[in-house]
């Protein structure tokens, strides 16, 4: 019981006094619909009681999957929940670099990634999440109807190009070459340029013509 009032008072945003994203309660980046979903669900009733920092690192090892709601009931999946665990307990942002680099279990590096697009700012999301744009490892996403394989690659590039991703509606972040043009970013340098660089060099002028 004391779990679910907790609950209750993360989503009340009037007096709202905990650590805050945005200027604002962590709860509010997600919609509240499905907010309601999570907090009346069993995982979230039964497996992200008292979790901190440390001990969600063992629910995430565990999950099998990606994905926002599924079924008719548009039921949370653990994925779901966890990301709202991360946003309830607004972790340091080492602790999140290490969920993020950590290279043994892959769905906790997604989690993490979620957890960036959503908390940190456009610039931060950029230069963290880009080097993930290289992680080729399979991740399991589960729709609403069924499952379907993807990659890590794959779900970072939704987060910095899609608005709504795992039932989840993302603002909007600026352009990439805006923020270069704003000197906020170095310009991206592809982890293929140098393999094309000497590639380019290996071509010789007769067989270019």
């Amino acid at each position: 019981m004391a779990h679910q009032a907790d609950s209750k008072r993360m989503l009340d945003n009037r007096g709202y006094s905990g650590r805050t994203l945005h200027s604002g309660n962590p709860a509010a980046l997600l919609e509240k619909a499905v907010l309601d979903r999570i907090v009346e669900s069993y995982y979230w009733k039964e497996q992200c009681f008292g979790l901190n920092e440390a001990t969600l690192c063992d629910r995430a090892a565990e999950l099998t999957c990606i994905g926002g709601t599924f079924g008719v009931a548009q039921k949370p999946t653990p994925f779901l929940c966890l990301l709202l665990k991360l946003l309830q307990l607004v972790p340091e942002r080492d602790v999140v670099l290490c969920y993020l680099r950590q290279p043994d279990f892959k769905y906790l590096t997604a989690l993490a990634a979620f957890y960036v697009r959503l908390a940190w700012e456009p610039k931060d999301v950029y230069a963290t999440l880009e080097p993930l744009l290289a992680d080729c490892r399979k991740l399991r996403r589960r729709t609403r109807e069924a499952f379907a394989m993807g990659y890590v690659d794959q779900f970072v590039d939704d987060l910095l190009t899609k608005e709504r991703v795992c039932a989840t509606s993302l603002q909007k972040l600026p352009r990439r070459r805006d923020l270069e043009d704003l000197d906020v970013l170095e310009p991206r340098v592809s982890p293929l340029g140098e393999e094309l660089e000497e590639i380019d060099e290996d071509v010789s002028p007769a067989e270019e013509d």
